[in-house]
């Protein structure tokens, strides 16, 4: 019986092997549902041995690369059971090894991580390194999915001198390949081509360019994320048809998936909706979680710039659920990324912070400093150990020159000790009078790190008041949405800011501002607060969309907001505040403090301001409102005093609001992002050397 079992199998083996290699599933499933009922006719007739453990785990892993995972898992855990019976460690690692690939697919990345631990274990424990680089290998693309790039990147350096070792150029070619993509994922372009190109250099006609495909897959990943759409397509549809002739059906979801991101970057949300749709039908087909939940999670991205919120919100919640099951953190943070998006459009502010502040917490999780040094530590240590394993062979001629050296360094090991003596004597002669200095050190270090801790304290709890400060902030896409020839510069003097823009759309109407809170830094960031919300309230709640009677009641709910307070807060804002109508172009203004510029025909034009601020005054006035007869093609300016109170050039005097007028006129022909460069240029010319003295914001609007 054994006799045709040993027959049997190899023709067996041969035959899928070859079917997987050139991708031809349907021959290779054929080939084994001819054979198998035979090979389980004698497994279940005898009493089971290694033998017959090995047949078993062998064909799991025929069905691990043919991508037949229920398959897989049956075999594997036989043969496990069995190993275990009989306590038979090579085959325990055996079926650990096919079951970790079988946890990977199904993303139980916990499980596939503990399958291949135990079976790198077993393996080590027998002194059969022979098996482990592709177990290192697998253990590492685990990591890769979980987005642990550091221990991704240890175990794939490990596994690589290890096949270079036994000469198995196919595995060596795709642990060239993950390493690749680990760097590509860390947005390292010219190391991920460096490694790609390695993969290409290889001769893998024995892998029927299943390695080929990826690479060409991958190397169109970066020019897409690089925005070189024409190469990306070019190498992507390469791919894409080389993934089809193999039958592999992972490989062709990410090539439609990244045909479908080039869409979508040049604002071809159909094309990118229907390649994206097609990834999806292709992922539930062979039942992977990982890319049903990015194509999900891609869908909803898409429906978002098309403003179809609801089909939005459907499928980016349908991604981020299975993200979470499957603890996918790449996945979790782009979900919760593109929720805040979609909630903020729909004006739902409570509802987008909170999913801002989920993505914010992945995003510093996966993209922290700590991460990217400990791929470089990793890199350099692992260099270092296979230069070692280099040098070994000269070790033995360093040991010889080594002996040599004995006898003199015995001499020189006495009169170091005579050297000590002395030395000590003098040590013992001068302890007393350092003592003093040593104490009075030791506080002083003492008191510098208590002052390095409450310091970083406070740097830590500012940071993270920047991030809810961005968070009341409207978003660029917003004004560029209803502004699409417009520009806005703001610059903090500190990390929170005093000044602030603010932006509400209201039917036909929006209103826009630029506002300068009193202070900057945190108190007027504090400040800022107080006014932006009163600035909401007065328009959703009260309804209120003509620009000075807006100002009379944000200045009325701002007292009435310090009021509360037993001290005597003078704080408040001056403020440029515009209304446009966006059908009729007819425009009103009211300012405090803050004046309005327009340039007309080659003419520059200022709008005077209230000299009365929104805040606690002797005799306050009602604020004016100015209605404006502007023409398409004239273009507004509304800004705070930070730009012209800057100190700088050759004298080091303010920049003044003359000169700023002048930048502005000479170069009202250019595109309002032009524009924006000059000033930002101007500015640091004009700076130099100085600090920055304000806080600075101007917005460019065009009619």
């Amino acid at each position: 019986m054994f006799n045709r079992l040993n027959t049997v199998l190899p023709i067996l083996f041969c035959l899928m092997g070859s079917s997987v290699v050139f991708g031809q599933r349907d021959k290779y499933l054929l080939h084994v549902h001819r054979t198998l009922d035979s090979i389980l006719i004698h497994i279940k007739k005898d009493n089971i041995d290694t033998s017959k453990i090995h047949s078993m785990s062998s064909i799991s892993y025929l069905f691990v690369q043919a991508e037949q995972y229920k398959e897989a898992d049956s075999f594997a855990r036989a043969a496990l059971t069995e190993s275990e019976k009989i306590n038979y460690k090579k085959g325990s690692a055996f079926a650990l090894y096919s079951l970790g690939y079988v946890d990977e697919w199904h993303a139980n990345y916990k499980e596939a991580i503990s399958c291949f631990s135990k079976s790198i274990d077993l393996y080590i424990s027998m002194g059969d390194s022979n098996q482990l680089a592709p177990i290192l290998k697998g253990l590492g693309d685990v990591y890769i999915r979980q987005g642990n790039y550091p221990l991704a990147l240890e175990m794939e350096f490990k596994a690589l001198p290890l096949f270079e070792k036994y000469n198995d150029e196919i595995g060596y070619t795709g642990n060239l390949l993950s390493i690749g993509n680990i760097y590509a994922e860390q947005q390292d372009y010219g190391n991920a081509l460096q490694y790609y190109n390695k993969v290409l250099k290889v001769d893998t006609t024995n892998n029927g360019g299943m390695d080929i495909s990826y690479v060409i897959g991958n190397i169109g990943d970066i020019y897409q994320m690089q925005k070189k759409f024409p190469e990306a397509v070019r190498y992507t549809n390469k791919a894409l048809k080389l993934f089809k002739a193999n039958g592999n059906k992972e490989g062709e979801i990410d090539a439609i998936d990244n045909l479908g991101t080039v869409c979508f970057q040049q604002a071809d949300y159909s094309g990118a909706l229907e390649n994206y749709m097609q990834g999806l039908s292709i992922s539930k087909e062979i039942g992977s979680k990982e890319l049903i939940a990015d194509n999900f999670i891609y869908i909803g991205k898409t429906y978002e710039k098309q403003k179809k919120f609801t089909d939005a919100l459907n499928y980016t919640n349908q991604g981020l659920a299975i993200a979470k099951q499957i603890e996918q953190p790449t996945g979790m943070r782009d979900g919760e990324q593109i929720l805040a998006t979609i909630y903020e459009n729909m004006h739902d502010i409570p509802q987008a912070y909170l999913h801002y502040k989920a993505y914010m917490t992945i995003h510093d999780t996966l993209e922290n400093d700590d991460n990217t040094g400990k791929l470089t530590r990793q890199e350099m240590t692992l260099e270092y150990e296979k230069k070692q394993a280099m040098d070994k062979a000269e070790q033995e001629k360093k040991d010889a020159i080594a002996r040599a050296e004995d006898k003199k360094q015995k001499m020189l090991t006495a009169f170091t000790a005579i050297i000590a003596i002395a030395v000590s004597i003098f040590a013992i002669v001068i302890f007393f009078s350092l003592r003093t200095t040593r104490n009075q050190k030791r506080i002083i270090e003492e008191q510098k790190k208590l002052v390095d801790e409450r310091n970083k304290n406070i740097t830590d709890s500012i940071n993270y008041a920047q991030r809810i400060q961005d968070a009341i902030l409207p978003p660029i896409n917003f004004i560029k949405h209803s502004f699409p020839e417009s520009f806005l510069l703001y610059k903090p003097k500190d990390i929170v800011a005093g000044d602030f823009y603010w932006m509400e759309r209201t039917g036909d109407t929006i209103l826009i501002a630029a506002a300068d809170c009193t202070g900057h830094g945190v108190p007027g960031a504090l400040v800022s607060v107080v006014c932006s919300n009163a600035l909401n309230r007065t328009v959703k709640e009260f309804h209120i969309v003509e620009p000075g009677k807006i100002l009379d009641k944000v200045r009325e709910l701002v007292l009435e907001t310090f009021e509360k307070s037993e001290a005597n807060v003078q704080d408040g804002m001056d403020i440029s505040l515009c209304c446009i109508n966006t059908k009729t172009n007819a425009i009103q203004w009211s300012g405090a403090y803050n004046s309005l510029w327009y340039i007309q025909n080659g003419e520059i034009y200022e709008v005077a301001a209230d000299k009365q601020p929104i805040g606690k005054i002797d005799k306050p006035q009602p604020f004016h409102t100015h209605s404006l007869h502007l023409q398409k093609g004239d273009t507004l300016y509304l800004l705070t005093d930070g730009y012209a109170d800057q100190f700088g050039g050759p004298k080091g005097k303010k920049f003044k609001y003359k000169h700023l007028q002048d930048v502005l006129l000479a170069n009202a022909a250019k595109s309002l992002e032009e524009q924006k460069n000059i000033l930002q240029n101007t500015l640091e010319e004009w700076k130099g050397n100085l600090e920055q003295v304000d806080d600075i914001l101007v917005i460019g609007i065009k009619i």
